[in-house]
């Protein structure tokens, strides 16, 4: 292994952060949101920062935060589960359409997507808009619901939320569908979602019930997001219960897309294809018990993913840009991890206001995707370098296959 390229940044009263973020800028906001994590007193050894670290809710997105005895739902976040899925099929370049745009529509009917209202009928087929091929959605409903049910006794709110309705759904935001060529011309598809409507409800309702338990508790936090809740505590257990699901919800949504979406893909090409058994599907927004310098402990990965020794993952670019299957190196400091993405250089609304459609169009010349004013916050210079985040985790993980994107539905 390379020797590590991280830099440490020492809190008074907190512990050590160790950051991957060489050649890449991290904003004065998000290290002062990383100190204030630093200093919980159940943080265990340090916390790892990944390139792609940027401000987020409570705590920053990109970084990995191991504790003894506590969670912190806030860190988790909303989009519980949240991450990527790729596929690599039998298909070359050659044999796809010069003309991209019907295969875009084709996945854009097959994928639901976007804040339109979404819903199936009590027979599971769907409702609106959408002109959708056969969906696997009951079959894997089945595998979730007596789980999610014995979850909606303890929280009965949650049984109301969309649940079965968001399964096999895209969502809205950085959530997209990609067709990609590999270097050398392989097909690819690749898509980013998680847990939806119900994932952002559970965790919603249990950030809501770790703040009042600090305010009864009258703790002092440093941000009232970082509260938390302690192992051996009723909320505590339903919270590891309920996030688990989510888990669950958010790969088997994955799982469920890309299904449709290879059946999109041959209703325009005619050629028979197969998807190779190299297909990953990789959370980057959970919490899970892990062993580290030899303790079992819980590792919240807020935009990031694990990258064990030999493990797969996937870390895409923005639109327009690469994005990179990866192998991981296993290495310890980073307690196996690395970054989920490119990360934010600005706010959505920053991005609203600095660019322009043309500018878009130009970023995203030669993509197949949405060119309008609904998508400028999505454009790829309000993101970072790609290849600095790459270099910057260089003793993290190898890139195994660069992905360039030849179509990109987004929400």
């Amino acid at each position: 292994m390379e020797k590590n390229s991280y830099q440490v940044m020492d809190v008074d009263d907190g512990r050590p952060i160790k950051m991957w973020t060489e050649g890449v800028p991290v904003e004065d906001a998000a290290r002062k949101q990383l100190a204030n994590t630093a200093r919980m007193p159940f943080i265990y050894q340090h916390i790892a920062v990944m390139p792609d670290v940027h401000l987020g809710k409570g705590s920053t997105i990109g970084s990995v935060i191991p504790t003894l005895g506590a969670i912190i739902p806030a860190a988790v976040g909303v989009d519980i589960g949240c991450g990527m899925m790729a596929a690599k099929t039998t298909l070359s370049a050659n044999d796809l359409p010069d003309n991209l745009s019907a295969l875009r529509s084709a996945i854009e009917r097959a994928i639901p997507h976007g804040m339109s209202p979404k819903t199936r009928n009590h027979r599971g087929r769907d409702v609106g808009s959408w002109n959708t091929p056969p969906v696997p959605v009951d079959a894997a409903w089945a595998t979730l619901k007596d789980e999610f049910d014995a979850i909606c006794v303890k929280t009965p709110s949650l049984e109301k939320t969309n649940n079965y309705r968001h399964l096999g759904t895209l969502g809205s935001g950085n959530h997209f569908v990609e067709v990609c060529l590999d270097e050398t011309g392989a097909v690819w598809f690749m898509l980013h979602s998680g847990s939806r409507g119900v994932g952002n409800a559970i965790g919603t309702h249990f950030i809501e019930l770790a703040k009042k338990d600090m305010r009864r508790h009258i703790m002092n936090l440093p941000d009232e997001d970082l509260a938390y809740l302690e192992e051996g505590t009723e909320h505590y257990d339903d919270y590891v219960e309920a996030v688990s699901w989510a888990q669950k919800f958010a790969r088997m949504n994955r799982e469920v897309m890309m299904q449709n979406l290879i059946a999109a893909v041959r209703t325009v090409i005619s050629k028979p294809f197969e998807t190779h058994v190299e297909a990953v599907n990789c959370h980057h927004n959970y919490v899970q018990k892990e062993h580290h310098f030899g303790k079992d402990v819980l590792v919240t990965r807020k935009g990031a993913v694990s990258a064990k020794a030999g493990e797969l993952g996937i870390i895409p670019g923005s639109m327009g840009a690469k994005s990179f299957i990866v192998r991981g190196k296993g290495n310890p400091d980073s307690f196996h991890s690395c970054s989920h993405g490119a990360g934010r250089t600005m706010s959505r609304n920053e991005a609203k206001r600095r660019f322009t459609v043309d500018d878009h169009a130009r970023a995203t010349e030669g993509v197949e995707c949405r060119k309008d004013v609904n998508v400028i916050d999505e454009i790829p210079m309000a993101y970072k370098d790609i290849d600095a985040v790459m270099h910057a985790q260089r003793d993290l993980v190898e890139v195994v296959h660069t992905l360039k994107q030849i179509v990109c539905v987004k929400g």
